[in-house]
């Protein structure tokens, strides 16, 4: 006997939905016994009677119309950067020497995560060897003529 139930194939006409995956869906409106009368949206009110457009404030100024129109966009792929004048380099480095952008950052010039660049407003005397920042054509001409290079 054990031998012949396990050798039965499942056929399609075998296969039925989980218990409780089947419910019959709610019939709103169909009398008080279940969902009647006010089927299931409340009492009273606009939204009650008819659906309006999202958005939609009630009659009072809505969003949309509050904020400013067309004023142009900001690009998420901007790049931010912090920014040194070459007298703030001779203030903090006095001799000069090689200067990196973590050099920058324990001076206090910059904060650390955003790209360098170094613009020309002031004057130099000492050499610097600036690596990992940019420079403005006036800082480069300002620094070379001083004596230093300037490395990305």
């Amino acid at each position: 006997m054990a031998e012949q139930e396990e050798n039965t194939i499942l056929q399609m006409h075998d296969l039925r939905p989980a218990p409780g995956a089947k419910k019959k869906r709610t019939r709103v409106g169909r009398g008080e016994g279940s969902k009647g009368k006010t089927a299931g949206r409340g009492a009273k009110g606009t939204l009650k009677r008819y659906q309006v457009r999202p958005g939609f404030e009630g009659g009072q100024l809505p969003l949309y119309m509050r904020l400013p129109k067309l004023r142009g966009f900001k690009s998420p792929f901007k790049k931010e950067f912090q920014v040194v004048n070459v007298a703030t380099l001779a203030e903090l480095f006095p001799k000069g020497g090689e200067i990196t952008v973590e050099d920058l950052v324990k001076a206090g010039a910059v904060r650390d995560g955003y790209p360098v660049k170094v613009l020309g407003d002031g004057e130099i005397t000492a050499a610097f060897t600036l690596k990992g920042v940019k420079a403005s054509k006036t800082a480069q001409a300002k620094i070379e003529a001083a004596g230093g290079t300037i490395s990305e």
